[in-house]
């Protein structure tokens, strides 16, 4: 197991036999384009698309490997929507390179019909496991996963979304079929690890950090998953200082994490493999998107 990588540089990590993925996520932007009012209550200047970008770029140009992940609620909750239908902000995470998406309730606010119509503008794919889109206009547009191949490590990524009904129109999400997340996810996830040999599988999850009642939440995904690694969540709008780890099914350790919304975080974990064990570490850093950035 790797001990204390942190700022160590990837030549000086590969010497010692290990090497780094660093994955930025985000979830919950709800359209925030600009940074909040400067006379917001809560997050005066804080947040915004360009801050983001700068932050992002000064991040890969330090590390050499780097995965940009969404795990969903991109639309609703400014002008720009209203106006836009989504359109500004595929651009503007195209723009930022971003890696892989996942969706969320909010998504669907301008329906199916109005979600494939932005699709054209995500130069990314958006995955998804326990909706059956095979009904619906969807179909063949969203993915089941993606691997990535970075510094010979396979990644894996899939997602999960929350249960629409109730939370969506039911005309807005049409022939869409929800699906438990915890049978699809460990399929997918053991699919992932052993079929395809991925050292690490990441979960984008639309389904909320934690509830009071029995709704799936992540928590509750990662204690009786399976081959999952790491879930990036959303949909809770829940700020986490650090992520929190659960032991799964098998004993394993699950890292989950959330950045709570509005585009004011940018989540990082650093995965460390150490190649003479096969295992790997993690690190993590919270940045607050704020006028300070830049």
């Amino acid at each position: 197991m790797a001990l204390n990588p942190v700022g160590l540089s990837a030549e000086v990590l590969r010497k010692r036999g290990w090497r780094k993925i660093t994955i930025l996520h985000t979830n919950d932007t709800h359209s925030q384009i600009d940074p909040f009012p400067v006379n917001d209550p809560q997050f005066p200047g804080e947040g915004g698309f360009s801050r983001r970008a700068v932050l992002v770029e000064m991040i890969r140009q330090q590390e050499p490997h780097v995965l940009l992940l969404d795990a969903g609620d991109i639309f609703q909750g400014t002008p720009y929507f209203n106006f836009y239908g989504g359109e500004l902000e595929f651009k503007l995470m195209s723009k930022l390179k971003y890696d892989v998406a996942t969706l969320g309730n909010h998504d669907f606010d301008n329906g199916i019909e109005g979600l494939v119509k932005q699709l054209p503008h995500a130069a990314f794919p958006f995955v998804n496991v326990n909706y059956d889109v095979s009904n619906t206009m969807l179909k063949d547009k969203i993915k089941p996963y993606v691997i990535k191949e970075m510094d010979g490590i396979r990644v894996g990524i899939f997602g999960v979304g929350v249960e629409l009904t109730g939370l969506v129109d039911p005309r807005l999400y049409g022939d869409i079929q929800y699906l438990d997340p915890i049978t699809k996810a460990n399929a997918m996830a053991t699919q992932l690890k052993h079929d395809h040999k991925c050292q690490l599988v990441i979960c984008l999850s639309h389904l909320g950090f934690e509830y009071a009642t029995k709704k799936v939440s992540d928590k509750t995904l990662a204690a009786q998953s399976q081959n999952i690694d790491i879930i990036i969540g959303g949909h809770t709008h829940t700020f986490l200082d650090q992520p929190v780890e659960i032991q799964n099914a098998e004993g394993k350790k699950v890292i989950i994490n959330q950045v709570g919304w509005g585009g004011l975080f940018l989540g990082r974990i650093d995965i460390i493999f150490c190649d003479s064990d096969k295992d790997f570490n993690t690190t993590n850093a919270l940045y607050k998107i704020f006028k300070k950035t830049i």
